[in-house]
């Protein structure tokens, strides 16, 4: 059986956030396979966009937190961990400069030595792209162009292009990564499933701890890897990842799912584990769940 990577969300948010590296410590010594931040630049005082990830489409969290920056977060993450693979779960893309990422994104691979991985979004916080100045309704074209881009940048010699996002010919976008940085969309609409299968090279998928529903993984999963398919690309399927929020304290009843999760096609879980508890008890009850785990 292929063994399921166990991935942890670092905390970097509220109170923690002068704790990363002891966490990113803790929890690469607990023995998790992955690490996985997640991005907001801005939030405003009270949410209007309708929340995604909430069945009503309310956001009831509290906004007024300090949020640490996603890429710098794992760059110090890089820099006190040897093993674990680094990962946005997700960045979102369309309200950055492409060509920046590209830039930051290959840094932060070469400091690690090869570990990092982009989980991409298109975003939902229409008031977060007013305050960069990025257009929320041209997201999706946006996403698509810049996920060319990106790739094309980490060649370290993009060609030259018209269109969302424009460069001139001539270019140099050094260091080039040793291998192209895996980019994971997520997401859970039509577009997002599309996108994932047609241009990325997997699917990021949420779900919380209180709602776990295999049976509708397995029908995104599904549709995703069809889409690879009539694409041809991606000739042993995409990679499936699948963040379980509100999942602290809970490793025994996420354990338990995990063969439902798997069987649902998922290859990587990411949960929430105390660094500062005992995140290795977390680690084994979690690769006890699942029988074919390392």
């Amino acid at each position: 059986m292929t063994a399921l990577a166990i991935g942890a969300k670092l905390p970097h948010t509220g109170t923690v956030t002068g704790a990363v590296t002891a966490a990113a410590t803790a929890l690469e010594r607990a023995g998790f396979d992955s690490l996985w931040v997640s991005d907001h630049v801005v939030l405003p005082e009270r949410v209007a966009s309708a929340y995604p990830f909430a069945a009503d489409g309310v956001a009831r969290w509290p906004t007024d937190i300090a949020y640490l920056e996603a890429l710098i977060t794992l760059t110090a993450a890089a820099a006190v961990t040897e093993r674990v693979r680094l990962g946005t779960a997700v960045l979102v893309l369309p309200q950055r400069n492409p060509v920046l990422v590209a830039k930051q994104a290959a840094s932060l691979d070469a400091l690690s030595g090869g570990r990092l991985e982009l989980g991409i979004g298109a975003g939902w916080l229409r008031e977060e792209f007013a305050a960069l100045g990025e257009p929320f309704e041209r997201r999706g074209r946006r996403m698509d162009s810049a996920m060319v881009l990106l790739r094309d940048c980490w060649t370290g010699r993009p060609a030259g292009r018209d269109g969302e996002h424009p460069l001139p010919d001539g270019l140099l976008v050094l260091p080039a990564p040793v291998r192209p940085i895996p980019l994971l969309v997520g997401g859970h609409s039509p577009a997002a499933l599309r996108r994932a299968g047609r241009l990325g090279d997997g699917w990021l998928a949420q779900q919380s701890a209180d709602d776990l529903d295999p049976g509708a993984l397995a029908r995104d999963v599904a549709r995703v890897r069809r889409e690879a398919e009539e694409a041809g690309r991606l000739p042993d399927g995409p990679r499936i990842v699948l963040r379980v929020a509100e999942s602290g304290g809970r490793a025994a009843e996420i354990a338990a799912r995990l063969p439902e999760l798997v069987a649902a096609g998922v290859n990587e879980v990411i949960v929430d584990s105390d660094p500062f508890g005992d995140p290795a008890a977390d680690h084994r009850l979690l690769r006890a769940g699942w029988p074919g785990g390392r």
